[in-house]
């Protein structure tokens, strides 16, 4: 890996850790939240937790900051919404920027860039309504994946096996008041790749009983088993690898992310999306391929902190 670009705490100034907000991740927010300050502050860091209820701009509002790492997850702080706010207050931030948040927080738009770019991606349909549902059965067939495209962790996610499995599955994704569509199914091999500051972090092959890697599999469940090294051969993996990497730079995601990609059973590499403000629980990927790559969780988040500084 890189060299630590700092070396001391009082470089970075006064941090705001900025977790919590309204989407519907929120909970998941406040444990990553939690987990990063408490690493900053083990390395000295003069950070400070900010629980974001309502307006961003009210919660910084009289405080003297530096820069804001920002690990609120979902819609208002993933979705350049924080990003735009924190650019107008000329406030230095970790991760993506107003258009890659936003980009990339839309799975739809997302692959489109990919599809765009030649990148392979799952075919899909858009469910406006019911009355869209015969068209999808037509175009991907059965199973298919429902989706919300602007929630994370998995929410508001169902697979359907028939059409009334299909209809079900677009009243739930509804709920969550953005476009729904429906992805073909894939079978294979689910991996996932963190990306931090340009450079892939080992490759982590997940594999859950759950009918997918839904938000029990994620938060909650013991039996979910992740594989680091992923058993992949070196050269393989340098593919997953270089493919994270570009599908990061098509939707222009900087400072760190990860991208969840499928190999299906015919060795097809399959994007799927890509997070700019992953996970940092003790469930979570990103520390988890760092500490293969032999950075600890205290060293991650000051890596992580350091995007702020370019």
């Amino acid at each position: 890996m890189k060299e630590l670009a700092l070396n001391s705490p009082e470089q970075f100034g006064r941090v705001a850790v900025m977790m919590g907000g309204s989407a519907a991740e929120r909970e998941v927010s406040l444990r990553s939240g939690a987990a990063v300050y408490e690493a900053l502050k083990r390395k000295g860091v003069d950070a400070i937790a900010i629980d974001v209820t309502g307006s961003p701009i009210d919660a910084l509002a009289g405080l003297k900051i530096d820069r804001v790492f920002n690990i609120i997850h979902g819609r208002g702080g993933e979705d350049g919404v924080l990003q735009g706010v924190l650019e107008v207050l000329r406030i230095p931030y970790t991760g993506s920027g107003v258009m890659a948040s936003a980009l990339a927080m839309d799975k739809l738009r997302t692959k489109l860039c990919w599809q765009g770019y030649g990148l392979v991606t799952p075919k899909w349909h858009l469910l406006k309504d019911e009355s869209d549902l015969d068209s999808c059965i037509e175009k991907l067939g059965f199973p298919v994946i429902v989706k919300p495209a602007q929630e994370g962790s998995s929410i508001g996610m169902s697979k359907a096996t028939n059409r009334d499995e299909l209809q079900k599955a677009l009243a739930v994704a509804a709920k969550y008041r953005c476009d729904v569509y429906a992805e073909a199914w894939v079978t294979g091999k689910e991996y996932t790749v963190a990306v931090l500051d340009g450079e892939a972090l080992p490759v982590i092959r997940l594999e859950t009983p759950n009918a997918f890697y839904d938000y029990d599999a994620k938060y909650q469940a013991s039996t979910t088993q992740y594989h680091c090294p992923c058993g992949l051969g070196q050269d393989q993996e340098q593919l997953i690898k270089d493919l994270a990497v570009t599908a990061c730079k098509v939707v222009g995601v900087n400072g760190w992310g990860r991208v969840d990609v499928f190999i299906d059973d015919l060795g097809q590499y399959q994007l799927i999306e890509v997070n700019t403000v992953p996970g940092m629980t003790d469930h979570s990927l990103v520390p988890m391929a760092a500490k293969q790559a032999g950075v600890d969780f205290e060293e991650l988040v000051w890596r992580i902190l350091e995007t702020s500084c370019r």
